[in-house]
């Protein structure tokens, strides 16, 4: 029953979004749908103390490669001053339910991707992120989230209201088939609505 609930109110929050989006794509303008896969630059760290000026010792910048897990990518919404930064944080493959009354189908696995995600615009960020999360495998299969706890650590909840420099963290669990092999995991906002995709490599 608790279950079943969980799924009801992820499809009315969904629901939600989708009516909230009829108001603001509008605003999104000919721009078309984009992929990202290029993490954001990582902070280097401080130069110890030396003898020649930093001037003299010109840093070689490295161009950065595809995204990966650890990275972060930096992802606009539809409305203005709707921005995220995303971050792949860690992957269960296998993940292992959390409890006895969810398991996979059989035939297939869990495996969960935990995302962190921090509100880098102006606006209010306010949506369910499962929604806008799939996986897809080396041939090119795509799978949805699945609604099941694991034991690797807490889910991402179906209803994350952030304002301006409040973060996320949780884990979306997808249901895959034992023999597929992942390879990489997408995130959009506004529940997949949003114009701008990111991606990271798995495999």
């Amino acid at each position: 029953m608790y279950h079943r609930t969980r799924i009801r109110l992820a499809a009315t929050v969904a629901a939600a979004g989708i009516c909230a989006l009829g108001l603001t794509a509008c605003d999104s303008g000919d721009s078309g749908d984009t992929v990202t896969d290029k993490p954001k630059a990582k902070a280097s760290a401080s130069a110890t103390t030396d003898e020649k000026p930093a001037a003299e010792k010109p840093k070689k910048t490295a161009t950065p490669g595809v995204a990966k897990v650890g990275d972060t990518i930096a992802l606009t919404g539809l409305e203005d001053g709707s921005k995220l930064d995303v971050t792949v944080v860690k992957v269960a493959d296998p993940a292992k339910s959390s409890d006895e009354f969810t398991t996979p189908e059989s035939g297939k696995r869990f495996v969960g991707v935990q995302f962190k995600l921090v509100n880098t615009g102006t606006a209010a960020y306010s949506d369910s992120p499962a929604n806008g999360a799939k996986i897809t495998d080396v041939d090119g299969q795509q799978f949805q989230p699945t609604f099941a706890d694991i034991t690797a650590g807490p889910s991402m909840s179906s209803d994350v209201r952030l304002k301006p420099g409040a973060k996320a963290l949780g884990w979306i669990v997808f249901e895959v088939p034992k023999a597929s092999k992942t390879d990489t995991v997408q995130f959009a906002m506004n529940s997949g609505m949003a114009n701008q995709t990111g991606e990271w490599k798995l495999s």
